[in-house]
């Protein structure tokens, strides 16, 4: 099985399980201790057996649930430590690399600059990034490079919903992602040392000859035919640069951090961060083999440009608040984020009418602003998942927020991403609030 098609189930598995999270539910049924922070394991003793299960047995170095209802401060059941030879406990301010749970936030500062009528959602992407202009397509993607002239133009919205046919280096396998990889067009960090396949070809270049790359490489479909896992929202994170004359990361941090009270998010993490600082594994052998750990982390190394869809390194409770935000439809702690428009529009079906899902796990699902967008019993239903384990979903139809921390790759060698809605969904209909 390839990386992508794991990857695939693993999300699939997903949101079987988050399916648990809407059924039957409504806020008018939660009952009061829903919203309190204290006996947090007792509230949720699946989600314990969990993290305990994981944990005990040595599978991962540590892992951390975060669940919160409404505007109210989370709960943390955290087991671990940051890393098996690392002293610190698994904690609400460790650091975690988030991977693709940088997606929905990329969406979200795509949905401020739309609310505030600087870009469009069904605006050509070519407005911003001439370099685009003229896009080939490929003939047979699985096959060959041979390619024609697009006859669709890219949008905006085509790079928020994957539905814009960029590929994907490293987790594509069609001949364009494998293009892109040969040309160092590959928008991820996993470890200084050079991993086979992963990151072991050019070295990625900064923004506008990333830009230049990619429009050399023929597209795996017609924007807007079919839905196709790809690095959309890293293209998009360079449009948002382009428009507002900031790099992503200075925009997100402006924006969406600072006023969500979000301190401790970065793309790169500062040297005072250090201690915080997770370790990330490869579990390819017998046992959990380190990749990336303070001191020695790519994240602390100098980067091309911030990733808008893989790069954010953030920690349990900065994601929680800005999980809390969308629940809040823009505002949390009494302080407006992001216009309610703007978050219910993110949060909303973003899928262009003429997208092709046949054959894909989003078949039955929607898409918005980078995240998953739920339907029938799964409505209000919006995130995302990483590719080292991480897991961040607001349920605004309940109030709910529901995220995981920890890291190991590749994401599909254990079976976290399912078992945790799952737990999830087990202990709210023990209590009566699902069923």
């Amino acid at each position: 099985m390839s990386q992508v098609e794991a990857a695939i189930l693993s999300r699939r598995a997903l949101l079987r399980g988050c399916a648990l999270l809407g059924a039957g539910a409504s806020m008018g049924a939660l009952p009061g201790w829903a919203f309190a922070a204290e006996g947090i394991e007792g509230q949720w003793p699946a989600v314990t057996a969990m993290l305990d299960k994981y944990v005990r047995s040595r599978q991962v170095a540590g892992m951390i649930a975060a669940l919160g209802w409404g505007d109210k401060a989370p709960g943390y059941i955290a087991r671990g430590r940051e890393g098996f030879a690392d002293r610190d406990p698994s904690s609400p301010d460790s650091l975690y690399r988030a991977y693709s749970m940088t997606k929905p936030i990329t969406g979200m500062a795509a949905m401020i600059l739309i609310d505030e009528g600087r870009i469009g959602l069904d605006q050509p992407v070519a407005d911003f990034i001439p370099e685009f202009a003229r896009l080939q397509v490929a003939i047979d993607p699985q096959t060959s490079l041979a390619a024609r002239p697009a006859q669709n133009v890219m949008t905006i919205r085509h790079l928020l919903t994957h539905t814009s046919g960029l590929g994907y280096a490293v987790v594509g396998r069609d001949k364009p992602s494998q293009e892109l990889a040969r040309l160092g067009v590959n928008p991820g960090l996993v470890s200084l040392g050079k991993l086979s396949g992963i990151n072991d070809g050019a070295p990625t270049p900064g923004p506008d000859e990333f830009l230049r790359r990619t429009a050399l490489v023929p597209l795996v479909a017609e924007p807007g035919a079919r839905w196709s896992y790809s690095m959309g929202l890293d293209v998009l994170g360079l449009l948002i640069g382009r428009v507002t004359g900031q790099e992503l990361e200075s925009f997100v941090h402006e924006r969406i951090f600072a006023p969500a009270g979000m301190t401790s998010s970065w793309f790169q993490v500062p040297p005072r961060a250090n201690k915080h600082l997770t370790t990330n594994y490869s579990l390819l052998g017998r046992r959990p083999v380190a990749i990336d750990g303070p001191g020695h982390s790519v994240y602390q190394a100098r980067i091309p440009f911030a990733f808008g869809g893989s790069g954010l390194v953030t920690s349990p409770a900065d994601y929680d608040r800005f999980l809390t935000m969308l629940v809040g439809r823009g505002t949390i702690g009494g302080r407006r984020v992001m216009s309610e428009a703007a978050v219910r529009m993110g949060t909303s079906n973003l899928l262009p009418a003429t997208a092709d899902l046949s054959g894909t796990w989003v078949a039955g699902n929607h898409f918005g602003a980078g995240g998953i967008v739920g339907t029938g019993k799964d409505e209000g239903l919006f995130g995302w998942s990483g590719a080292a384990g991480t897991v961040g979903y607001a349920q605004l139809r309940l109030g709910l927020r529901t995220g995981l921390f920890v890291q190991y790759m590749p994401q599909e060698k254990l079976p976290i991403l399912e078992e945790f809605p799952k737990a999830v969904g087990a202990d709210l209909s023990t209590q009566g609030i699902a069923k």
